[in-house]
């Protein structure tokens, strides 16, 4: 039997237009989406539940009488300490604390300490003092910042469970402000998300 060459040369290309016409098929379409949307997309932890949580503590903490009073005449040095992850998923929870002391920020209600840069201002300083390379008159003297009255804590907790078919996650997120000159909790508040998925049964 007598092979045709030309036949087989024409294999590859073949190949490579149907790859071709795939691969425009399968093309993926990117566009933009509102980060602020709490529209859900699968039970685990959101974008949309971060900034509906974070809105929703603020509002709470900044119309509580006893902050109402305290901020009345000014703006208490308040620390945000890291929300703990207490769930099974891999939460960026420094995000989720970052987003809360930015929406205080912008109440003007405190000004605020940041513990988490603390070892880069310890190293600043310590370069400031004794390298040499910076004016004595005007190098940061060690022992002069403010030190924090409140501090601002967070958890975040979930409740799991399944049948196959469907999947119940139950979240909540508590925070407390503890008055560290009284030792008192000024404020303390907890909100709760519940997300349901079911599966579809085949052919349905």
């Amino acid at each position: 039997m007598k092979l045709d060459v030309r036949s087989l040369a024409l294999v590859p290309c073949a190949a490579l237009v149907a790859l071709a016409v795939a691969s425009g098929c399968a093309s993926t379409k990117v566009g933009y989406s509102d980060p602020l949307s709490s529209k859900p997309i699968t039970t685990d932890w959101e974008a949309g539940d971060l900034h509906q949580i974070a809105e929703r503590m603020v509002d709470s903490m900044l119309t509580t009488p006893s902050v109402v009073q305290a901020t009345a005449q000014r703006a208490p040095v308040l620390s945000v300490g890291k929300a703990k992850n207490k769930t099974m998923q891999h939460i960026d929870t420094e995000s989720l604390t970052d987003t809360i002391r930015t929406r205080l920020m912008r109440s003007g209600k405190f000004q605020f300490v940041d513990r988490t840069t603390d070892d880069q201002v310890a190293e600043e300083m310590k370069f400031q003092q004794e390298s040499g390379l910076v004016d004595p008159q005007k190098a940061v003297q060690v022992g002069q910042q403010s030190g924090a009255e409140y501090l601002l804590t967070a958890n975040l907790a979930e409740i799991a469970n399944s049948d196959g078919r469907t999947r119940d996650v139950f979240y909540k997120f508590t925070m407390n402000l503890k008055n560290l000159r009284t030792g008192l909790l000024e404020w303390s508040e907890e909100k709760e998300l519940r997300k349901v998925s079911t599966k579809k049964r085949f052919g349905f």
